[in-house]
């Protein structure tokens, strides 16, 4: 930070930048929320079978992955700003396009193809882009604030979205959130910037001379080549996996499937829609917390402890289902506080077995595997859902699966960045 006329310290535009990316990933991880509330109006509006309805949430989940390690070489060459209009522009479309569908096919194209495809540009990689451009110092911090953000998207627009519904049906929820995406193209527009030089500045914490930086002439040429050195390294697919099990037990069964169980238990989805709010609230506290230890603990000793206890809630889920008024409460804070925690410890890790400058690219192919969890759970829950008539079977899956995460974490070695081969041309930045 520096000061101006008079000695007053002015505020680094590095944080004006994280607020932008908040809002972003905010509106962003609302979007990706709101099929919760959307699934069982569908259902009764058209008479489609929720697992062809959670296979539209799947398609989208899916897509949403599969850009991300794409997004950011798109990021690093045709700049994060670009990214970002495009990114809204086109969940706008495909969110708002969605009022008019009439048949399975068409939903599929437009939550999974469009709006996938525009979540996919910022959802998963945008944080860690901004922390590595904008940072030297306080990442990991900024890591949680920025992850605090999906939880916030679902705290503040979940209700939002219930009520519409109620007031107005599934198809005006749909339109609103398009037109918020549209709206929100402008600030990011006049605001964000892509590099500190940009406005005259070092990246926030800056000590030293700034590393000359370089932009791959061949984005999707470079993260395809990326991701054959990741498929090598046992640690890739150890950090991977557990990120893979984060995202099955998070968006793809809770956030997806959370609403539909309550209804299921006669739970009004107004109910449920506030406990996955109080979640995003302290989704938050977790969020930071999380990235304030990540600065100062072995990052595998702390996911380690966030997916055991996350694998025990979910094992304890069935039956306290029951229970709305305790039980539910009670699962909302413990599974809230831990909902998004892996996310800067993930990072890190990340950064320190595949280099700070390599970070965006890795983490982009790791976030792909989180949303293909998510995908896989996403449909399978609505699936067992329709056999066996409730979700316990697919809560009790995934808290194994989190329990087998928080055991297969430890295995990932500590040290040095992982040596690895140039993997595509780069040229210097303008």
């Amino acid at each position: 930070m520096g000061r101006g006329q008079g000695g007053a310290r002015r505020v680094h535009y590095a944080w004006v930048v994280v607020a932008v990316t908040f809002m972003t990933i905010l509106m962003t991880a609302g979007m990706r929320a709101a099929p919760g509330v959307l699934i069982v109006p569908l259902q009764n509006a058209f008479g489609w079978s929720r697992a062809t309805i959670s296979g539209a949430v799947g398609a989208n989940i899916l897509v949403l992955g599969m850009m991300g390690p794409f997004a950011a070489a798109i990021m690093d060459r045709f700049g994060i700003r670009r990214a970002m209009v495009v990114s809204l522009l086109l969940m706008a479309l495909g969110m708002g396009g969605s009022a008019l569908v009439t048949r399975p096919w068409e939903l599929i194209l437009l939550w999974g193809g469009v709006t996938g495809s525009g979540m996919g540009l910022c959802f998963m990689v945008l944080g860690p882009q901004v922390a590595a451009r904008w940072f030297a110092a306080k990442r990991g911090l900024v890591i949680g604030i920025l992850t605090a953000a999906t939880a916030t998207g679902q705290m503040v627009l979940l209700p939002v979205f219930v009520w519409l519904q109620t007031v107005g049906g599934w198809q005006t929820v749909v339109l609103v959130a398009g037109a918020i995406a549209c709206v929100l193209a402008v600030p990011v527009l006049l605001f964000m910037r892509e590099w500190p030089e940009d406005v005259g500045a070092r990246p926030y914490g800056q000590i030293g001379p700034v590393a000359p930086r370089a932009v791959s002439a061949h984005p999707i040429r470079r993260s395809l080549a990326v991701a054959r050195e990741a498929m090598r390294s046992r640690d890739f697919w150890l950090i991977g996996g557990g990120y893979f099990v984060c995202g099955a037990s998070t968006s793809g069964l809770i956030g997806t499937h959370l609403i539909p169980a309550c209804v299921d238990e006669g739970i009004d989805p107004l109910v449920g829609a506030g406990l996955l709010a109080a979640m995003g609230a302290l989704s938050i506290v977790g969020a930071t917390g999380s990235g304030w230890l990540t600065d100062r603990f072995d990052s595998r000793v702390l996911l380690g402890w966030y997916f055991g206890l996350r694998g025990l809630s979910l094992l304890a889920l069935p039956y306290v289902l029951h229970y709305a008024l305790i039980g539910l409460t009670g699962f909302a804070v413990f599974y809230g506080l831990d909902w998004i925690a892996t996310a800067p410890p993930t990072v890190r890790l990340t950064a320190q077995r595949f280099g700070e400058e390599n970070v965006g690219m890795y983490f982009g192919w790791i976030s792909s595997l989180h949303q293909l969890g998510g995908a896989g759970v996403a449909w399978s829950a609505g699936l067992l859902r329709g056999t066996t008539g409730d979700y316990q079977a697919s809560f009790m899956i995934s808290g194994l699966m989190c329990l087998g995460a928080s055991i297969a974490v430890t295995f990932i070695r500590s040290g040095g960045v992982v040596p690895r081969r140039e993997t595509a041309p780069a040229v210097a930045a303008e």
